[in-house]
């Protein structure tokens, strides 16, 4: 029998536990439905709780930002697994989700993520179902010829450090894109590689105008007119490239500003190059693993591949044509000699031609020795 001095404090023990209980399972409630916490769901047409996210994710930019800056940088430990995270940055609903699907179908959910970015101002109708169904972030709007696209990435690759430590190759697509080989092959890819893949591309047209959209010498002291770079807005960054954008703030600065000059103004394409540049150009292969047809242009966008170009021999030429590598120094002498990567991805595709893409995933898109490719 307890004596008569720790008698008391047994029934404070006894009456206290059932409380200590009901608070811990309340929090773990609430902790599964805040949108604090990251994702939140987008079907606007079904009541869908939201999954539960790792951590609290704020959502002001900044205090995300800093967060992300804080995790480890370096890639999972030998031993465990290491991840894609496919990061979606969408105003639509996505129109090869079906594709992607099928793209992902089969392979352990173990080797990657999905994170979708949706302006909250669009509808989307359907909403996001499967893979993507709970996988939006807290998104902002987004548009071009302004700096929110590339806050639009920023935020992706925050949520995606924060998310999960496992994740080692962050990659970025439009609603246009397509994979054109297999999961297996994609993975493999990309997870045997020590360096990210960015077009990092100098001395192009309008280069100068682009640099000083913002003013003449808005840019200045920290980017100077030779440290720019321009590239392709979609690219696939390694977990130390990712943690490299969550703790910039000095070059972010520069190219969050408004442009005098909007027709010269394209932050998603010149912030993440001209970055990794400064930063870190040995450790990039410095070309994009998304085919773009830049042949034609109109009003800045690429070809469009329509439903009657969409056939096999299109998906073969497009695995077999060489990417563009930077030319400059560092970026392109020392990898443009022997290299030989192969696009993974190509856009843009219309979504009229899901069903010819679909009917082709089997035998050609994701059989990557289909017709010699």
């Amino acid at each position: 029998m307890p004596s008569p001095t720790l008698f008391p404090l047994f029934c404070v023990l006894f009456l206290c536990f059932p409380v200590a209980v009901i608070f811990t399972v309340q929090r773990e409630i609430t902790a599964a439905v805040s949108p604090e916490l990251g994702f939140h769901s987008r079907n606007l047409h079904a009541s869908t709780p939201a999954v539960r996210f790792r951590q609290q994710i704020p959502k002001d930019d900044e205090q995300l930002l800093r967060l992300a800056s804080r995790v480890n940088p370096n890639q999972p430990s030998p031993g465990s697994i290491r991840k894609l995270a496919f990061m979606y940055l969408t105003t639509a609903p996505l129109p090869f989700a079906p594709l992607w699907e099928a793209f992902f179908n089969g392979s352990s959910d173990e080797l990657y993520n999905v994170y979708v970015h949706a302006d909250p101002t669009r509808e989307y109708d359907p909403p996001f179902t499967g893979v993507f169904e709970n996988r939006v972030i807290h998104s902002k709007p987004s548009e071009r010829n302004t700096p929110t696209l590339a806050s639009a990435a920023r935020r992706l690759i925050a949520h995606a450090l924060l998310d999960d430590p496992q994740n080692y190759m962050f990659a970025l697509f439009s609603p246009s894109c397509v994979p054109i080989h297999s999961f297996d092959f994609t993975y493999k890819t990309l997870v045997l590689s020590r360096k990210s893949f960015i077009e990092i591309l100098k001395d192009e047209p309008l280069q100068f105008e682009r640099w000083a959209a913002r003013g003449p010498i808005a840019m200045l002291p920290e980017v100077r007119f030779d440290d720019f770079r321009i590239g392709s807005q979609f690219w696939v960054l390694k977990r130390k490239h990712a943690h490299v954008v969550a703790r910039d703030r000095l070059i972010w600065e520069k190219f969050n500003k408004t442009c005098f000059w909007e027709g010269s103004c394209f932050p998603e394409e010149s912030y993440f190059p001209t970055l990794l540049n400064m930063k870190d150009p040995r450790g990039c292969v410095p070309a994009t693993l998304t085919h773009v047809d830049w042949t034609i242009n109109e009003e800045g966008h690429p070809r469009m591949y329509e439903l009657e170009e969409v056939v096999p021999e299109l998906i073969v030429r497009l695995r077999n044509t060489r990417p563009r590598y930077g030319e400059d120094g560092i970026n392109g002498s020392d990898w443009t000699v022997g290299r030989s990567d192969t696009f993974l991805f190509a856009r843009k595709f219309s979504p009229d031609a899901l069903e010819l893409l679909m009917g082709m995933a089997r035998t050609v898109l994701f059989n990557d020795s289909a017709c010699g490719a």
